[in-house]
């Protein structure tokens, strides 16, 4: 066969071998009176009828939305078939910070998340729709969201990760408008302390979340990562801690995905 042709013939498999399918689902969130887009990205073999499929939830950073992923790393769309998983990527405003603002009421983000958007996936797609079926990572803000989200709703979710977090927001109390949503820290510093999730560790026990998370260490989130890893050691909480070169880039997050998705796919296997 001439050399071109079987060139020709490559790409076309390359290009085939995957077949996901990347919709936008909107969901009404009762909680705060308005339609939400998510970005749901389906596997090749997907269907309504047969074995139920595992979900992850990826949360965006500050300044993103549901289709950050998509371009951050667009491999997670291929990493879908490789799994054979759905994953759901929810719009949570650009600075949300996934709380349920203690003075905003119209952002209820943990609430959103935790509860409506949840329930939705599961009635509209085939999940497994228990916790031994579901985990949730992000980068950065999203990092900080899918911990803190875990943490706090253990009964939703089995597995956590965190990727270059915002793990204590105190140190940061002039950025990403997080006194927006919290108010000042020198008004409101039980609101930072009551949000940070370092501070949600007494919240966990030894066997009922799979917890990972990494940072760059040239990242400013580095020190506080470090500060959560110790301490999670200090109460004997399981859990997997991984520092590599790297800064709060898009090169260190889609290189970290893949390691999240091996995490959660033992986990989802183990859970069997």
């Amino acid at each position: 066969m001439h050399k071109k042709l079987i060139h020709i013939l490559l790409i076309f498999l390359s290009c085939n071998v995957f077949a996901f399918r990347v919709d936008t689902l909107v969901v009404f969130s009762a909680s705060m009176n308005k339609d939400i887009k998510n970005v749901v990205i389906t596997p090749d073999n997907y269907s309504k009828q047969g074995a139920a499929y595992h979900v992850v939830y990826l949360l965006h950073g500050a300044g993103g939305n549901h289709t950050s992923w998509l371009g951050k790393a667009p491999a997670i769309r291929t990493y879908a078939d490789m799994y054979n998983m759905i994953m759901v990527c929810p719009d949570a405003d650009k600075t949300s910070w996934y709380l349920d603002s203690p003075i905003d009421s119209k952002m209820k983000y943990e609430t959103y998340i935790s509860k409506e958007l949840v329930s939705k996936i599961d009635a509209t797609y085939n999940t497994v729709a228990s916790k031994t079926g579901r985990a949730i990572t992000g980068y950065s803000m999203g990092g900080h969201g899918a911990l803190y989200l875990a943490f706090k709703h253990q009964d939703v979710w089995g597995a956590t990760a965190s990727m270059s977090g915002g793990v204590d927001l105190r140190p940061f109390p002039n950025n990403w408008d997080i006194s927006k949503r919290l108010g000042t820290y020198a008004e409101y510093p039980e609101h930072w302390e009551n949000n940070s999730v370092i501070n949600l560790t007494h919240l966990l026990t030894a066997k009922d979340l799979k917890i990972l998370f990494d940072c760059g260490v040239d990242d400013f989130f580095y020190d506080a990562n470090v500060r959560l890893h110790k301490k999670l050691l200090e109460r004997n909480i399981p859990h997997d801690y991984i520092e590599r070169p790297g800064g709060h880039t898009n090169a260190y997050w889609s290189n970290s995905i893949k390691y999240h998705l091996v995490f959660f796919n033992d986990f989802f296997k183990s859970a069997k």
